[in-house]
């Protein structure tokens, strides 16, 4: 006897089974146009596919994470430029508001959107601020080895404690912010108060340069008052024109 064919709905499952544990027919089916480009994008779109299901599958909220930290190192070098000119000579600046997106007609207004930091250099990123953590710590270590009492547990105990520092700063602005009703997300803040390494990186490069002549202290102190005067600036800046007029 023949076997009795098999029901539609049986059909569907047996291919959509197919087509979720066996992608390489997708591959197979690019190479049998012939062309090779297709091919080898049919497996890069296959890969990607995978990755993304498998992490959403497993590690859930990774692909919201990774979302939200992408637009905070959407930056490129004239932006970077711009940004330490804004932080080390604030004085000069007039512009302090942020750019927010367009929303288009008929969605909801659930929060305001705004600009990432390639299109908008008032946005706050995270990539100055870890570039000048990390380059803080190694100048904390030569420092260290300048004077003979280099250590390997130097470069962790330093990150710990500018870190901590950090963590502490950003749960005072926090509350702040909470006593005043004023939503502020927590990555602003972090971003905000790690412009502070660029200051304090300045401070020791200046140091070192001028310690050959002598002068090394009385440097740094004076770039430190610059860099201390023009991060509180920025700081009062940036807050006074990103807080809303309005709280809940």
């Amino acid at each position: 006897l023949a076997p009795a064919p098999a029901a539609p709905s049986q059909q569907g499952q047996q291919q959509q089974a197919s087509s979720i544990f066996n992608p390489a027919a997708t591959v197979m089916a690019a190479a049998a146009t012939g062309n090779q480009e297709a091919m080898v994008n049919a497996g890069i779109g296959v890969g990607k596919q995978f990755l993304q299901e498998s992490t959403a599958r497993f590690l859930p909220g990774l692909e919201t994470t990774m979302r939200i930290l992408r637009n905070y190192f959407a930056v490129d070098n004239r932006y970077v430029k711009a940004k330490i000119q804004r932080i080390l000579f604030p004085f000069m600046k007039r512009e302090w508001t942020r750019v927010q997106n367009d929303i288009a007609s008929g969605e909801p207004v659930t929060a305001i959107s705004y600009a990432s930091p390639i299109n908008d250099e008032n946005a706050f990123d995270l990539y100055i601020p870890l570039m000048a953590l990390i380059t803080y710590v190694l100048l904390c270590a030569l420092c260290y080895g300048s004077a003979g009492e280099f250590n390997p547990e130097v470069l962790p105990e330093v990150a710990k404690w500018c870190f901590g520092t950090q963590a502490v700063e950003v749960l005072l602005l926090r509350g702040g912010f909470y006593a005043m009703e004023a939503p502020c997300a927590f990555l602003d803040l972090f971003s905000l108060t790690g412009y502070k390494y660029l200051g304090l990186c300045i401070n020791m490069l200046v140091g070192l340069a001028l310690s050959t002549l002598g002068h090394g202290y009385a440097a740094y102190y004076l770039a430190f008052f610059w860099t201390a005067s023009a991060f509180g600036f920025f700081v009062l800046k940036t807050l006074s024109n990103n807080v809303p007029r309005r709280t809940a």
